[in-house]
């Protein structure tokens, strides 16, 4: 078995300080047109804050660039009747503790999070397994393999998207996958251009990119390509998600790295 020759390591961040996290990301979305199923694939920029401290405030800034390719269907008959890529995300400065930043579109306060593999907070990091063997067992167990995108697989990138595991367990985490029968180590290109070494899940409908910073192990962005014909949607060999995400330590709330 090959190995991930990735050192871990985290950019140390003081009480005061945010980890900013830049993503440049293409998405699959979509709309019916004339009792037709259509998919669209837009492009979406975002810069996240948080604090060291998650009961203070965090910063979300979402912004569509307008660009959108239609992937399926009559995207043409949509957009006449009415279809707008604004319409579909919701755009903007968002700035609330604990990262409920649309607490107040779904009418209720900003409140913690339970911990889990999509919102992985102190507590829930603090009780995974340190041996990769272990962790795996753990990850299958709280997303035993099944249709769609459920599995020990998605449930780790959820984690490692958020970019909040510490060095340590992410290295384990990278362990982990590669004990799975589906998932390979190889390397391919960001949306920049630059290559990364990756983990990829083949199995499932989807395959999988994991991308990972040869700099310090940190997530770096993932791809998903159609793998499985369905009914309807875009045919095998669609990429359907990419994304490429970059991380910094900064002082000011809102500011990018540099400033």
């Amino acid at each position: 078995m090959l190995e991930l020759a990735i050192r871990t390591s985290d950019e140390p961040i003081s009480p005061g300080q945010y980890r900013h996290t830049a993503t440049h990301a293409w998405w699959m979305g979509t709309c019916f047109a004339r009792d037709e199923l259509c998919v669209h694939y837009s492009e979406h920029l975002l810069q996240q804050w948080t604090p060291l401290d998650p009961a203070q405030d965090w910063l979300l800034d979402r912004e569509l660039t307008g660009r959108v390719h239609w992937l399926s269907g009559d995207g043409a008959a949509a957009i006449e009747d009415g279809f707008d890529i604004a319409d579909q995300w919701p755009t903007g400065r968002f700035r609330a503790p604990h990262g409920d930043f649309y607490a107040a579109l779904h009418g209720h306060r900003p409140a913690a999070k339970v911990g889990s593999w999509a919102h992985p907070t102190g507590a829930f990091l603090a009780g995974l397994p340190r041996d990769p063997a272990a962790m795996l067992d753990r990850l299958i167990a709280d997303s035993p393999p099944g249709r769609g995108y459920t599995g020990p697989f998605p449930s780790a990138v959820d984690a490692l998207r958020t970019c909040r595991v510490p060095a340590e367990l992410r290295a384990v985490l990278y362990a982990a996958l590669r004990r799975m029968p589906a998932v390979s180590l190889g390397e391919t290109d960001n949306l920049d251009g630059e290559r990364h070494p990756a983990l990829v899940h083949d199995d499932g409908p989807v395959r999988t990119e994991l991308l990972i910073s040869p700099v310090d192990g940190q997530y770096a962005g993932e791809r998903d390509t159609v793998r499985r014909p369905a009914r309807v949607g875009p045919p095998v060999g669609t990429v359907v998600a990419e994304t490429t995400t970059q991380t910094a330590v900064v002082d000011v709330l809102g500011s990018p790295p540099g400033f």
